[in-house]
């Protein structure tokens, strides 16, 4: 698989090399990849790929090589990581990979918190979606903060005094759905005896959080997208539409591309969601951010002056976290909770206790039999880890071995280009714009 070193923060912001089999980044004019950062060595790290596998090897450098918050001397890190030298940071990504937006200067967004890079990405499209009266689709798995980055768009924008409204598509019955979306009038079926205002209707002159989007019936995904085109709701019941002024934003742990592909869910409505689409990134691809995290959970629950720091914090940055944030915050209310006996001042954070299961910033596995899918999880939370990690590895594998041609790649798999840039945008090695453009050709 063809990849790029690029430089994604510090003076030489944009820069970019070409990863072959070996990459030496520095200051010295004779490096691959030559930075201007003072605080960069002349010869400062060897980034090697062969096999599939990339390697990283600090070169004795006078300020080190940090990945994920640590120092390295050599490591093997995957696609996607980000790397820390002196005032730079340089991301490993797919040749074809091409950035929206540059990371914003800002660690936090109303109440995300992040100090890694792709943490900043979000913030960057966030800062720039949230003025603008756009649809936009997050996505994300359980527990990434896709709720709390819809709740952030709507702070953030000229509607925030107007109300919010969450709707939650997996939790009402599918009966009820169009009811409690859109109102109905007295009458309208049995048990209706008073006219009710549907979550459009509630959220007028605000914004409509749509959670779970992937769970709504797909009899009732046409009635949404009327609703989207023409800024008109039909209670159930009634004769006569009314006028919503409704901003709407998406959340799914699903991949709706690919649902559309199956016509499980309906593509004009996805096309008509995804005007700005965030990605919320897994906990585990972010272990830099997981001190300020925790400092912003565990704030008024901590001794005065507290420090978070030392093993227990390398813990919590060590662990997988397949339930991302959400995890990590039920974690520290136990700690917490466990840790003060009735009446006893507040525990230090060096003093609490984490049952983790095994510290691995890696997924781990059930039962030994099934690599890639993190553990604990629901039976369909781990078979869609199961699904990913085979296409990524299969991918990736396929692309290598045929030197990044797409066009036999695709015919040795048995596929259509078409079909196979689908599953490299499913796996981030390559852009919307890029499959899309393959597939005209």
């Amino acid at each position: 698989m063809p990849l790029k070193v690029v430089v994604v923060g510090g003076v030489d912001e944009g820069r970019e090399a070409p990863l072959h089999q070996l990459l030496e980044v520095g200051s010295d004019p004779g490096c691959g990849l030559v930075l201007k950062d003072a605080a960069v060595s002349r010869r400062h790290l060897l980034i090697s790929a062969a096999q599939g596998k990339v390697v990283v090897k600090d070169l004795d450098s006078r300020n080190g090589t940090l990945f994920g918050g640590a120092r390295i001397k050599e490591a093997e890190v995957p696609v996607g990581a980000v790397l820390q030298i002196g005032h730079t940071s340089l991301a490993l990504q797919s040749r074809w990979y091409v950035r929206e937006v540059s990371p914003s200067s800002a660690t936090r967004f109303f109440d995300l918190v992040g100090e890694s890079v792709a943490m900043r990405e979000v913030f960057a499209i966030l800062e720039r979606a949230a003025p603008a009266h756009v649809t936009v689709l997050i996505e994300g798995e359980s527990g990434t903060g896709k709720e709390l980055a819809a709740r952030s768009i709507h702070q953030a924008s000229p509607r925030a005094k107007g109300p919010y409204v969450v709707f939650d598509c997996g939790s009402v019955p599918h009966e009820l759905a169009e009811s409690e979306l859109f109102g109905h009038k007295r009458g309208a079926f049995s048990g209706a005896t008073a006219d009710r205002a549907g979550a459009f209707m509630r959220a007028h002159g605000g914004t409509l959080c749509l959670d779970e989007l992937g769970e709504l019936p797909l009899e009732l995904q046409p009635k949404l997208l009327r609703v989207l085109e023409t800024g008109e709701v039909l209670p159930v019941g009634a004769d006569t539409p009314r006028k919503v002024d409704v901003r709407v934003i998406a959340s799914t742990n699903r991949d709706l591309h690919a649902e559309a592909r199956r016509g499980t869910f309906r593509s004009d409505l996805f096309y008509r969601l995804e005007v700005v689409r965030v990605r919320m990134p897994p906990l585990r691809q972010r272990p830099e951010d997981i001190a300020a995290l925790v400092g912003r959970l565990l704030e008024g629950k901590l001794p005065a002056g507290d420090e978070i720091t030392g093993p227990n914090l390398a813990k919590l940055a060590g662990y997988g976290w397949p339930g991302n944030v959400r995890e990590l915050r039920n974690a520290l209310a136990r700690a917490v909770t466990l840790g003060q006996a009735p009446g006893e001042p507040a525990t230090r954070f060096e003093k609490l206790v984490f049952n983790l299961g095994p510290a691995s910033s890696a997924p781990s596995t059930i039962g030994g039999e099934f690599p890639g899918v993190s553990s604990p999880v629901a039976y369909k939370e781990a078979k869609a880890q199961l699904m990913m990690s085979f296409d990524q590895v299969y991918v990736s594998t396929l692309l290598d071995r045929h030197h990044g041609n797409v066009s036999k790649a695709a015919e040795a798999a048995g596929l259509s280009r078409k079909h196979l840039y689908e599953l490299m945008r499913k796996i981030d090695l390559v852009t919307d714009d890029d499959s899309e453009a393959s597939s005209r050709s």
